[in-house]
């Protein structure tokens, strides 16, 4: 199994504190790393957007949609949208950009226990996302983010159900040593889906990049799990890190060029 053909990079301008923005633009991550395959993230689902992605061979884009709001106080911040009929609008217009896109084949729903909690997403709501996503397009499928450390959250009792693909991610680089139990768990967890393994460049708790001994560690256990069959593929965050964390970025590029 060739590591470039089951990669995905995200694509898009994050505002993350700490990180400058990008010279990269969207499409440029995936040019870096070898990679086809793209989670388009943080910007407006538009066909101008995908257009700029349509030499790539799959993408999926984001439903939890950041966005500017002004602050009472004066000034903007930067939030997520994550109310549910705004998701539901997110998922059906990507149902609807698919027909025109047909390398869209899913829709990404990031930090998804986190906000369906915030803002008390039942069951039946979320039932009703994931229908608005098969509206237009029914072969389209729904990419949800699962941390390790939510294993144990009861909600993936009544929520599991709605998912076609784990974004399986490791939050504190400090514990990918454990990668392999985390795999074997989240199998646990959602038998019969595909499992995509996030890779970070930085560590979002330390506000610093991903020490290269713990970044290389995780590397060589994704390829043995992929290739052993346990895991389907990797997402890598993401291309407007790269210059930041260009030593990081660098060896992941030459890794997936010597695994391919």
């Amino acid at each position: 199994m060739r590591l470039r053909d089951v990669g995905w990079c995200w694509e898009g301008q994050g505002i993350d504190p700490g990180v400058p923005p990008s010279v990269l633009g969207v499409g440029d991550g995936c040019r870096f790393f070898g990679l086809t395959r793209a989670n388009f993230m943080f910007h407006a689902n538009s066909d101008f957007a995908l257009d700029r992605l349509a030499w790539l061979d799959e993408v999926t884009c984001d439903i939890s949609k950041w966005k500017w709001r002004e602050r009472p106080e004066g000034g903007f911040e930067h939030w997520v949208d994550a109310a549910p009929d705004s998701v539901r609008a997110e998922a059906e217009l990507v149902s609807r950009l698919s027909l025109r896109h047909p390398n869209v084949t899913g829709a990404f729903h990031d930090d998804m226990l986190g906000l369906v909690r915030r803002e008390g997403v039942t069951p039946e709501q979320y039932a009703d996302i994931r229908a608005a996503l098969a509206s237009v397009n029914p072969a389209m499928k729904l990419w949800v983010v699962v941390y390790t450390h939510e294993f144990d959250a009861p909600e993936w009792g009544d929520f599991a159900r709605f998912i076609d693909v784990v974004s399986l991610w490791v939050w504190e680089s400090r514990n990918l040593p454990g990668l392999d139990e985390h795999i074997a768990r989240c199998r646990e967890l959602f038998p019969g889906r595909p499992v995509v393994m996030g890779a970070y460049l930085r560590d979002y708790t330390l506000a610093a990049p991903v020490p290269m001994d713990l970044l290389r560690g995780q590397w060589e256990a994704m390829a043995r799990h992929i290739e052993a069959g346990t895991l389907d593929g990797f997402s890598i965050l993401g291309g407007n890190l790269v210059e930041t964390h260009l030593e990081q970025a660098t060896w992941v590029r030459d890794f997936i060029a010597a695994h391919s």
